[in-house]
Formats: structure tokens, C-alpha cells, sequence
């Protein structure tokens, strides 16, 4: 997937600023470049797990369908490990076939920023092109 600039260091600044909790958020697509970042609000406010709340969900989704684009990815930060997914974040990633794993590492100094594709269970990691 490609994303521009600001986009990706939008999705950084979301996560340094949650920290020490976990950010959430949802990148939707235009073919295979980000058309925009959505923010989400971490309801758990914690620093091991993220939930979006279904109604924000919901509202996220429905602006993505009327904009005519796709859900491309899930992003949220790692605060306390490195940004690989955790065995919560694959068994969440089930429910959400086809979509990318952005996960954004803020335990170091310099954020790290890693994506993956998840798919019945098996992690692989794939490009994230900042253009």
C-alpha cells in the first residue's frame, strides 16, 4: 500500500500521543494508495489493547463506503513491544479479512512503524510505501 507523507505521520502522531495507551485507527484505500486516516478512540484506554467503539465503527465504515473507497488497513501503536502483531492482534485480524495490520512501536525514542497481512492466522509482513 502506498501512503502519503502526511498521512503516515499522522498515523504516528496519533500514537505518541496515546502513549503510554494504545492508538487506534483505519486507513481506507483507493486501489492501493490511502485515500485517508481515520482516527478512532481507544475504549479501552489501555496500554496492552485497543477496542473501537462499534458505533464509531459503524460511522468510520459508512464514510468510507459513501466515499466510494475501501477499509485498506487497521493501525494501533505497541507501546511496550516491538510492532509485530501480538497472538490478540491475530485473532482479531479473523473478523477482518483482506485488511492490513499498520501497527506503529512507541516503546523506543524513534517510533517504528511495521505492516502486515494477516490471513487464517499466518503473519506476513508487507511494504508500507510513503510517497
Amino acid at each position: 500500500m502506498q501512503i502519503d507523507r502526511a498521512m503516515y505521520d499522522e498515523i504516528v502522531k496519533h500514537a505518541q500521543a496515546d502513549a503510554p495507551d494504545e492508538c487506534c485507527g483505519i486507513v481506507s484505500v483507493d486501489g492501493d494508495r490511502a485515500a485517508r486516516v481515520y482516527r478512532t478512540t481507544n475504549t479501552e484506554a489501555s496500554p496492552l489493547r485497543f477496542v473501537i467503539d462499534p458505533q464509531e465503527l459503524y460511522r468510520v465504515h459508512s464514510a468510507i463506503e459513501d466515499a466510494g473507497v475501501q477499509l485498506g488497513a487497521i493501525y494501533h501503536s505497541h507501546t511496550r513491544s516491538e510492532p509485530y502483531p501480538s497472538q490478540t492482534d491475530i485473532n482479531f485480524a479473523q473478523g477482518w479479512p483482506g485488511v492490513l495490520w499498520i501497527i506503529v512501536g512507541v516503546a523506543e525514542q524513534q517510533p517504528k512503524v511495521r505492516t502486515f497481512a494477516i490471513d487464517g492466522g499466518e503473519v506476513s509482513e508487507t511494504e508500507l510505501e510513503v510517497v
